[in-house]
């Protein structure tokens, strides 16, 4: 049988590599970037329009579809891929970032979670095994593990009570997880990644990888970032978590969705990345363009009958002025954000399938400093 994942290039000046990632649904080739669709719909881009721009893979919260509108209404109906008509790969996350949340979060130990229902106000009392039925009865194809997530602004004895709690949760999960599939083929079982803590602390980094490394994932997240830390803090901890992990495992940076960061990460041998921020920053006017970042509500493009990016074959591009999509951004319109939003997360998977032309080129390095230049 194939493995789980296979590296099929590799850049000779970078760790930057392409690779295959095998699920019950499909292979897929890394590395990719995957719009967020939280409770099944990514912010006003339906299924078939992330699949025309490109996404292969999307990732939604298990922890918040268990809450509305069920487990069981999703696996009546097929499952998360059927339910929301998405073709490709579906993750699912554990619900790990909602403990940023004190509007939800209330309170965790050993054993479990209580979170606050953003429904009801109702208490939800959560285990990693519970987690890991939820998500197995969603059917994603990919699987996160519940872990804790801190602060950046937490204090480090704060960060290491979560890398404690990530592991012994972590542990409950593929224990769990095993037990759930134990009796289906390895092509139609759900794939789980263990997601690493420890913040900017190098050796709480180390503690955590290693803890997980010794469970067997079928991947690994580096979990924590997008929370304020700076960029070379970022790096530093993505190089040395990549020093652990081993060569033959996808890693998934979670919450990234900076070009430069995406690149940088990939440089470093990362392969999945997903964020909420491309889309969300579209909605506020701050689009993607291959001559840098801009601010289409500016006063500058209000008259502008150009596209957003002449170099960009996106919908938007194609069809639409600056003016335009300004104007329907000034007007809080929905066809606005989905035109922004729709050509941010085109740029992505653009940018991306540029990168691995580049790394089949032997130009990577070449490509990333195009681009941080456009971008400083």
């Amino acid at each position: 049988m194939k493995p789980l994942f296979q590296i099929t290039h590799k850049d000779k000046k970078t760790n930057a590599r392409i690779g295959i990632l095998r699920t019950k649904k499909g292979d897929i080739e890394t590395p990719f970037f995957m719009p967020v669709a939280t409770k099944s719909a990514a912010k006003f881009i339906n299924s078939q329009k992330l699949e025309e721009l490109g996404a292969k893979a999307i990732i939604s919260n298990g922890f918040l579809l268990s809450i509305k509108p069920g487990t069981k209404i999703i696996r009546k109906l097929g499952g998360l891929g059927k339910f929301m008509n998405f073709k490709g790969v579906n993750f699912t996350d554990s619900g790990g970032f909602q403990m940023c949340s004190p509007s939800i979060y209330i309170n965790s130990n050993e054993q479990e979670v209580f979170f606050r229902n953003p429904i009801s106000g109702e208490k939800i009392f959560m285990t990693p095994e519970k987690d890991m039925e939820i998500q197995f009865e969603i059917e994603s194809e990919v699987a996160m593990c519940l872990d804790r997530m801190p602060l950046y602004e937490d204090s480090k004895q704060e960060i290491e009570k979560a890398v404690k709690l990530t592991t012994i949760w972590a542990r409950r999960c593929k224990q769990h997880h095993d037990r759930l599939q134990q009796n289906l083929p390895k092509n139609k079982r759900q794939l789980l990644f263990g997601i690493t803590q420890g913040g900017v602390y190098e050796d709480l980094r180390e503690k955590s990888a290693k803890e997980l490394i010794k469970l067997n994932f079928d991947g690994y997240s580096i979990g924590g970032f997008g929370m304020g830390e700076s960029f070379d803090e970022e790096m530093k901890i993505v190089k040395q978590q990549k020093s652990f992990i081993p060569a033959n495992k996808p890693v998934y940076l979670m919450g990234i969705g900076n070009p430069i960061e995406i690149l940088e990460a990939i440089s470093l041998g990362c392969d999945i990345f997903d964020s909420r921020m491309p889309t969300q920053n579209a909605r506020h006017g701050h689009l993607f363009t291959s001559k840098g970042k801009i601010k289409i509500l500016n006063k500058k493009y209000k008259a502008d009958k150009t596209p957003i990016d002449k170099n960009c074959k996106c919908f938007a591009c194609r069809n639409y002025s600056k003016a335009y999509i300004s104007f329907l951004l000034k007007q809080e319109e929905a066809v606005g954000k989905e035109l922004a939003s729709y050509h941010n997360l085109y740029y992505l998977q653009d940018l991306i399938k540029q990168a691995k032309d580049a790394i089949k080129k032997g130009t990577f390095n070449d490509f990333k400093n195009k681009i941080k230049k456009i971008y400083k």
